[in-house]
């Protein structure tokens, strides 16, 4: 039974309009039948008929309203208020109620830009209101305090609703930031992992191609030594073969699936793709591609791409929980320029970029200087950190 009450709490609560829908209607009849029962008021007036009741109904369920159009809801509920005040009707608790829940759904789901005069306004209505029905100066008093209170709360409840909603913000782009710091973690053992294993399997070619020289040499001088540079020749295969494996599989990231192995490695038509990943944690990324697209090598369209991914991943990390990056990719007549800027940190954060134990300012060198380009990385002017590029290309 409790499950059952917690699914349909769960739903009307991703259904706001349902369970206002009901809350009014439980009012509007809960009004009728205590209006039918009363027989005594402390105001003289008019005693409540069918046209009342017809009025005081239709101001109730028009809270169904109250979230999706909390400002005509209560501009709509004075209205019905001055209007059983001019037919002459005896106050009762019906618009009484309606109009404090206007109120406060105005509070609640309004900026105070829009809250505060329309709440002043509606009080002036709610104060000559009462006058008009007879209310005595304490009355109007009590009931004023009583009006600028619930929209007190409602204002209340807004702000703390906007602090939580900030705070479960900041901790998804926190976590979001903590895995992507974890994966360039991962991804940083794996390079140095992958370093020491291809000296290990550098090693071992090197000693091959030395064994397969000297047994050449010697083939028909010495077969013995021959047999013996062969066994080493294939022992040393073996073992370079089991390192490669080994080389490779720490290469392979654990979240890859195997069907990647054969998808195309990224280049700059990437970047897009990437630069969306980035906005989703959080961080405000704008990218421009000037100049006519055009066809690259291989290696220069994944170096670029390479590049920029280093880049803002380095912004991500270092630049601050405020900051921007601009990514412009131009493409000219005989070479291919990249900049990557952020407005972070500026000096202190470039510094210690450059300064950090991490490969990846080194890897973007090398990826550079082995395509003839030219880098620049270190600090912006005006404060934040630049990375510019330039990759010569073949002229067609």
């Amino acid at each position: 039974m409790s499950e059952l009450l917690r699914n349909r709490r769960a739903w009307l609560g991703t259904h706001p309009v349902v369970a206002d829908a009901l809350t009014s209607a439980f009012l509007a009849l809960a009004f009728l039948v205590f209006t039918a029962f009363q027989h005594s008021y402390s105001f003289p007036g008019k005693r409540p008929d069918l046209v009342s009741g017809i009025v005081v109904s239709v101001m109730v369920l028009s809270l169904t309203l109250r979230r999706r159009m909390p400002v005509g809801v209560l501009g709509f509920v004075l209205a019905g208020c001055v209007a059983l005040s001019v037919l002459g009707y005896v106050p009762t608790l019906g618009p009484a109620i309606a109009t404090l829940v206007a109120v406060y759904s105005v509070a609640s789901h309004r900026g105070l830009a829009t809250s505060l005069p329309v709440g002043a306004f509606g009080l002036v209505v709610y104060i000559v209101t009462m006058g008009v029905e007879g209310y005595h100066f304490w009355q109007v008093v009590s009931d004023s305090v009583l009006f600028v209170g619930v929209w007190w709360v409602g204002r209340s409840l807004r702000l703390r609703r906007a602090y939580l909603d900030e705070l479960e913000a900041r901790a998804r782009r926190l976590e979001r930031a903590r895995e992507a710091d974890s994966r360039a973690a991962r991804a940083e053992e794996r390079s140095r992992i992958a370093r020491e294993l291809h000296d290990v399997v550098a090693h071992h070619v090197s000693v091959m191609t030395v064994q397969a020289g000297a047994a050449r040499r010697i083939l028909h001088r010495d077969p013995d030594s021959v047999q013996d540079a062969l066994s080493t020749i294939e022992q040393m295969g073996r073992t370079a073969l089991g390192e490669m494996r080994r080389l490779v599989g720490v290469l392979r990231t654990e979240a890859e699936p195997a069907r990647t192995e054969l998808s195309p490695q990224p280049g700059v038509h990437d970047v897009s793709g990437l630069v969306d990943q980035l906005r989703e944690t959080g961080l405000q990324v704008q990218l421009w591609i000037e100049g006519e697209s055009r066809s690259l090598s291989p290696g220069v369209d994944l170096a670029a791409f390479r590049l920029v991914q280093e880049a803002l991943t380095n912004t991500l990390k270092h630049a601050g929980p405020q900051a921007r990056a601009w990514v412009r990719i131009q493409y000219a007549d005989r070479q291919l320029e990249i900049e990557v800027e952020d407005d972070g940190r500026g000096l202190v954060a470039g510094l210690g970029r450059a300064g950090g134990n991490g490969h990846g300012l080194v890897g973007m060198r090398e990826r550079v200087a082995l395509y003839g380009g030219d880098l620049r990385i270190g600090p912006r002017s005006g404060g934040g950190f630049e990375v510019r590029a330039r990759f010569p290309l073949e002229v067609q």
